[in-house]
């Protein structure tokens, strides 16, 4: 992937989502299937020194839109968030890591297909939380992108 790219993604999430700086966060990689956003600790802690679970939420629904703003490629679309579930599994201790796969051929090519013609289309996406090599959360959303 373009390291262009990624650092252009990262400053339109910055310049238009302020919490994302306030975070610390980074699109930390992107090989073409896989994108890993990350967030440091320090700014991101509860009461306990974990990671706070608002922190947890913004970054996994941050990872699912910016692998769909990757995959859409069409800077005047607007991406929001319908629907999403979350599941804290365990504590997060350090550096928050998100890890969100790119979705499979059929459904991104329908999505891409229905954005094309009605200009407004909807996709799943899933993402992890890993740290210490264990899945810590499981985020699944319904991304929307309008024309």
């Amino acid at each position: 992937m373009n390291d262009d790219l990624l650092r252009d993604t990262e400053r339109f999430l910055h310049e238009q989502i302020p919490l994302t700086q306030t975070m610390g966060v980074k699109l930390e990689s992107y090989d073409g299937e896989q994108l890993v956003v990350t967030a440091p600790l320090e700014p991101n802690h509860n009461h306990l020194g974990t990671a706070f679970g608002g922190s947890l939420s913004a970054l996994t629904t941050l990872t699912g839109y910016a692998m769909l703003w990757l995959q859409l490629g069409d800077r005047n679309a607007h991406i929001v968030i319908r629907e999403s579930n979350i599941r804290y599994k365990r504590p997060v201790r350090g550096m928050l890591r998100a890890v969100c796969l790119r979705p499979d051929e059929a459904s991104l090519a329908a999505f891409k297909a229905t954005f094309q013609s009605t200009g407004k289309a909807h996709i799943k996406l899933q993402v992890e939380i890993i740290h210490a090599e264990q899945i810590c959360v499981v985020f699944e959303g319904d991304f929307v992108a309008i024309r």
